[in-house]
C-alpha cells in the first residue's frame, strides 16, 4: 500500500494511534518482564506486552501516583485547560490488564544478573526489561543554569511542578511584560513544543495582558513546522511573537535566574518579566546509571528491536533513545513501545522479532482553533531507520480557517485517542 499523508492520517484515526504494521498476536510467552517508567512507551510496552501474552507477568516501576503529560501541558500554560485534565492514572492498567504497578523508583540496573534494584531497597529480577527514563536536564549544559535556577527561571519541561510554577509567573505577570523564552539547540524532547508554548502564551497574553510580548531566543536557525507556525503567529497575534534565530545572536550563552537576565552569544543582555529557559537534555538518569548511554547522554539501539546497543536484552524506548530519524514524541513513543512488546514475546517464544515500522504523528495548537501537523512513516530499510518516502509531510501553509479548525479538533482527538489507548482514560 503507497501510505500518503492523507491515508496515515486516516490509519491514525481509525487505529486509535497504532504503529503502521503490527504482527500477529501471540499467546504462548511466559516470563517476567519488567518496564521502568509509565510514560508514553512505558505504560504502552506494559500494556501490549499483556495483550499479546496474558500469561506473562508484567511488572511496571514508575515513582508517581499521576503521570501528567507533556502533550497538552501547553493548555495550562495558555490558561486553557486545568492542570488535572492532562494527569493520567495507572488503575486501569492494573485492573483491565493485568499489569502489577509498583510505586517506587528504579535506582539501578545490573544487566548482568538481570535484576533492578529499586530506592525502596526491593531487588526485581527479569527475563526481559524494557527501560522507557523519559529524559533529564543537563544541568551543565548552559552556564548559569542548575536545579536552584529552575525555582525562579524553570524549563516546566517535564510536565509538573514546574510547569505550575511557570503557569502562576504568567499570570502573576503585569500586562506590558515580557516573556522570555530560550529553546535549545537538537536533539531535544518535542521538536514544536517551545513554539506552541509561545504560541498559546501569546493567546493567553491576547486575552488577559494585550500589551504584553513574547520572545523566542533559538539556538538553531530553523524550527519543526516553521512556517506553519509564523504564519499563525501573524494571523492571530501580529507583531506580539518575536522568534530570534541562532544567526541573529539568539544563541543564549550565560543566564541570570535571579536578575531574570540572560546574555547571548554576541553580548546582548536580555532582560524578562518571566523567564523559561529549555536547556540541553540526555536520556533520564536511569539509563546513564545502567550504562547504556554514549557521550552525547542518549542510548544508542539496535534500530531493528530497540534493545540498547550496550546491553542486548534490554530494550529502550521514547525520548532518551537515538532513533532518528523518528522524533522525540509521545506518539513515537507509543509505536516504539508496541513494536519491542512484539520483539520481547518473540524473543520468550524462541521466534524471530517481525519486521517493525512505526508512524508518528505530531499535532500542535497555534490558537484554540487553529492547528497545525506533521505526519511522518518509518521502516526498516538495510538495518536502519527510514522515513517512507511519501508517507506524510507538513500541513499546508496558507491553509484557511476551516482547515485550521479541523486540525485542531485533530488535535484534541488525538490526545483522547492516545491517552485512552495507553492508559484507559474515558473523555
Amino acid at each position: 500500500m503507497t501510505v500518503t499523508r492523507r491515508s496515515a492520517i486516516g490509519l491514525l484515526a481509525a487505529t486509535g494511534a497504532a504503529a503502521i504494521a503490527m504482527p500477529n498476536v501471540a499467546r504462548g510467552a511466559t516470563g517476567n518482564v519488567v518496564v521502568i517508567g509509565g510514560g508514553f512507551g512505558g505504560a504502552t510496552a506494559a500494556k501490549y506486552l499483556r495483550l499479546r501474552s496474558p500469561e506473562l507477568s508484567v511488572t511496571l516501576i514508575e515513582p508517581a501516583e499521576v503521570f501528567y503529560t507533556c502533550p497538552f501541558s501547553n493548555l495550562y500554560l495558555g490558561g486553557l485547560w486545568e492542570f488535572e485534565a492532562i494527569g493520567q492514572r495507572y488503575d486501569v492498567l492494573a485492573s483491565e490488564f493485568g499489569v502489577e504497578v509498583v510505586r517506587d523508583r528504579a535506582d539501578d540496573v545490573d544487566v548482568v544478573a538481570r535484576t533492578v534494584r529499586l530506592a525502596g531497597g526491593a531487588s526485581l529480577a527479569y527475563d526481559a526489561l524494557v527501560m522507557s527514563p523519559g529524559i533529564d536536564i543537563r544541568w551543565d549544559g548552559l552556564e548559569g543554569y542548575g536545579e536552584s535556577a529552575a525555582g525562579t527561571a524553570p524549563h516546566a519541561w517535564k510536565a509538573g511542578p514546574q510547569t505550575e510554577l511557570l503557569r502562576a509567573q504568567l499570570e502573576a505577570m503585569p500586562d506590558g511584560g515580557t516573556f522570555v523564552m530560550v529553546a535549545p539547540d537538537n536533539p531535544f524532547r518535542c521538536p514544536p513544543g517551545p513554539y506552541e508554548r509561545a504560541s498559546l502564551v501569546a493567546n493567553y497574553f491576547k486575552t488577559h495582558k494585550p500589551a504584553s510580548k513574547v520572545l523566542i531566543l533559538d539556538a538553531k536557525d530553523a524550527f519543526s513546522k516553521q512556517a506553519r507556525f509564523t504564519e499563525g503567529w501573524a494571523a492571530l497575534y501580529g507583531d506580539m511573537i518575536s522568534w530570534v534565530s541562532r544567526s541573529n545572536d539568539g544563541r543564549v550563552i550565560r543566564v541570570d535566574a535571579d536578575a531574570l537576565e540572560v546574555e547571548t552569544e554576541f553580548g546582548q543582555r536580555i532582560r524578562a518579566d518571566v523567564l523559561n529557559v529549555i536547556p540541553p537534555q540526555r536520556a533520564g538518569l536511569i539509563a546513564e546509571r545502567a550504562g547504556l548511554t554514549n557521550n552525547s547522554g542518549w542510548v544508542p539501539i539496535n534500530p531493528a528491536t530497540f534493545e540498547a546497543a550496550a546491553a542486548p536484552g534490554v530494550f529502550v524506548v521514547g525520548d532518551a533513545t537515538i532513533s532518528a530519524p523518528m522524533p522525540k514524541s509521545g506518539f513515537a513513543a507509543n509505536a516504539q513501545g508496541k513494536v519491542v512488546a512484539a520483539n520481547i514475546v518473540a524473543l520468550l517464544e524462541g521466534r524471530e522479532p517481525p519486521r517493525p515500522s512505526w508512524l508518528n504523528t505530531c499535532y500542535s495548537l497555534v490558537g484554540p482553533n487553529y492547528g497545525i501537523s506533521v505526519v511522518g512513516a518509518y521502516r526498516l530499510v538495510d538495518g536502519a531507520i527510514t522515513e517512507v518516502v511519501g508517507s506524510g509531510g507538513v500541513s499546508p501553509v496558507s491553509g484557511g480557517p476551516e482547515f485550521r479548525a479541523r486540525e485542531a479538533a485533530n488535535t484534541f482527538g488525538w490526545y483522547h485517542a492516545i491517552t485512552n489507548d495507553i492508559w484507559g482514560t474515558v473523555w
